[in-house]
């Protein structure tokens, strides 16, 4: 019965740009299978009710459906498509937006014992799980508040902290538990990509990003490859295609330019580099983006 509601919930209350009443909640309905798109994941929980989606960062892949949750850790660039979507059968999915902050604040109020113990490996920066009863539970709860207003104000917040907390002590807890910690070995390599995503057209070297990262050489590569599926210099190939295909978006005509802008100086390399990532030459992509509606910034949920 819970998943009737959830599924009921979502289909009326879901806007075209995902936004809610409720601050920090997103509602994704997509009636019909569109190509995978490019984005960034966000710092997110999405819980899929109807339909599934399928995630790749780097050459991995993740899918969730119906029944189960997936947890973005740190704001990644992924390609991601619905899937599974019939007629009359919209993909319907849940999104809260993560605050490191919150996640802290539950732990500092925790009893001693209350939370499991966060251990000393890297978490991956996306996870997949089927969905527990009391998440599902908590998540429905959130959502009727949308039918109720004069309750949302006092309400909501403690219903967030309840989703949070299900969190931390659920299957993926050891990563949102390293979300909320600012010296965990996650926390250390979301400051090295937000470092790569703020000077992504320009050249880096390795060693530096790790020293402002606060680690070794050695042990930068072992978490950023176990926290983003990729190596420092493929991320940013990542992100400098991500931003490309954006701007093609509205100069379609100036391929060169663009290459330019985001790194690249050899434009053959542009060229090369972005159908291999897009399936298509920029040129092309670039003419069939100005036909194509905006998607929302967040891929998620």
């Amino acid at each position: 019965m819970r998943s009737d509601e959830f599924r009921t919930l979502l289909d009326r209350h879901a806007r075209p740009d995902w936004t809610t009443a409720i601050d920090g909640v997103l509602i994704s309905k997509v009636d019909r299978p569109d190509p995978p798109a490019p984005s960034m994941s966000g710092t997110v929980l999405a819980v899929i009710a109807q339909g599934a989606k399928r995630l790749a960062l780097g050459d991995t892949v993740y899918e969730y459906g119906a029944g189960q949750y997936l947890v973005a850790s740190v704001d990644l660039p992924v390609t991601g498509e619905f899937t599974r979507i019939e007629p009359g059968r919209p993909a319907l999915g849940f999104g809260l937006t993560l605050e490191p902050s919150a996640v802290a604040e539950l732990l500092l109020e925790a009893g001693p014992g209350d939370a499991p113990r966060t251990g000393g490996g890297t978490p991956a920066g996306i996870t997949v799980s089927d969905t527990p009863p009391a998440l599902l539970d908590a998540v429905v709860r959130m959502l009727r508040l949308l039918d109720e207003p004069r309750d949302r104000a006092v309400l909501a917040p403690l219903i967030k902290r309840e989703i949070l907390w299900r969190l931390i002590t659920g299957e993926q807890g050891a990563a949102v538990r390293q979300f909320g910690l600012a010296d965990s070995s996650l926390s250390h390599v979301s400051r090295a990509v937000r470092w790569i995503r703020e000077h992504y057209a320009q050249p880096f070297r390795v060693e530096d990003v790790a020293r402002l990262s606060g680690m070794s050489v050695s042990a930068f590569y072992r978490n950023f490859q176990a926290v983003t599926a990729m190596s420092p210099i493929q991320f940013q190939k990542q992100i400098r295609l991500q931003e490309a295909r954006l701007l093609l978006a509205t100069r379609p005509g100036d391929i060169t330019g663009v290459g330019q802008r985001v790194g690249y100086d050899n434009p053959s390399q542009f060229s090369r580099e972005y159908r291999r990532q897009f399936g298509t030459p920029p040129s092309r992509d670039a003419a069939r983006l100005r036909t194509t509606a905006t998607a929302p910034a967040v891929v998620l949920p």
